[in-house]
């Protein structure tokens, strides 16, 4: 049996929003588990200053707490983090990935358009949540496609259905995740949208703060331009991102398989 768990594993006080959350998945396959991203790590509440800095803890608005890591969390759903085989990842920005760490023994999915950009020395990456060396497991370009979407299939230790869906723009690597469940479609956007009014309002503040922390703010609107067709031509799937406090209220029952 398969289970999906949405934790909110991320808490930001903006002046765009002062509840922005980091809604990442754990999928539980009887004793084996998945992560799709991992939010803000127990090592950051711990040393957030050794290992984010101050000057990004406060132009973000981090606002730590231990119980809200995913680590504590499974924990709290009486399950043994120790058999998180498997995290996938979206990009590598620091809020996506500082709970790697957690799961030390974890396989690391991401495309090899994040991970070489993460090491071309783009600024934006910080250095210490792979300090810790975890095996990484890189995905090329495929000829799959999944809704008009390329996809790229994610070999893990469960059986659950899972596409690395590329949606670059926020960064050079940047990557949704369609997972199925019972027949039914997730897909977990991340980054490719804040916040779900930039589909609709133009004019919305988080507009220009996501044009700010594009990579390529043209492939960025490009990508969600398709989201936006996604949702009208097939309302059966469940979209959401990583950021967005209101969807995360609506998704985070959890779904079995």
């Amino acid at each position: 049996m398969t289970l999906i768990h949405h934790l909110n594993c991320v808490k930001i006080v903006s002046p765009i929003n002062d509840n922005v959350c980091g809604h990442c998945l754990l999928i539980q396959d009887n004793d084996n588990y998945v992560v799709v991203d991992t939010g803000i790590g127990l090592l950051d509440t711990i040393n957030p200053i050794e290992r984010i800095g101050q000057e990004l803890i406060e132009i973000v608005g981090y606002d730590f707490d231990e119980n809200q890591t995913l680590i504590r969390q499974i924990e709290k759903l009486n399950l043994d983090p120790n058999n998180v085989t498997d995290c996938i990842i979206s990009h590598l920005d620091n809020d996506h990935i500082g709970g790697l760490a957690d799961f030390p023994r974890a396989t690391v999915h991401i495309s090899i358009e994040e991970l070489n950009n993460f090491n071309s020395g783009n600024q934006r990456y910080l250095k210490i949540p792979l300090a810790h060396n975890p095996i990484i497991k890189t995905y090329e370009k495929s000829d799959l496609f999944w809704f008009g979407f390329e996809a790229r299939k994610i070999n893990t230790n469960i059986k659950t259905e899972i596409l690395l869906i590329p949606l670059f723009g926020h960064t050079l690597g940047h990557c949704g995740v369609a997972i199925k469940v019972k027949n039914k479609w997730l897909f977990y956007i991340a980054d490719a949208y804040y916040m779900r009014i930039e589909l609709s309002d133009n004019l919305h503040p988080v507009n220009e703060l996501a044009k700010i922390r594009a990579d390529d703010n043209n492939l960025r609107i490009k990508n969600l331009d398709k989201i936006r067709n996604l949702m009208n031509e097939h309302p059966e799937i469940e979209i959401f991102g990583y950021h967005d406090i209101e969807e995360f209220k609506q998704s985070k029952k959890v779904l079995t398989n």
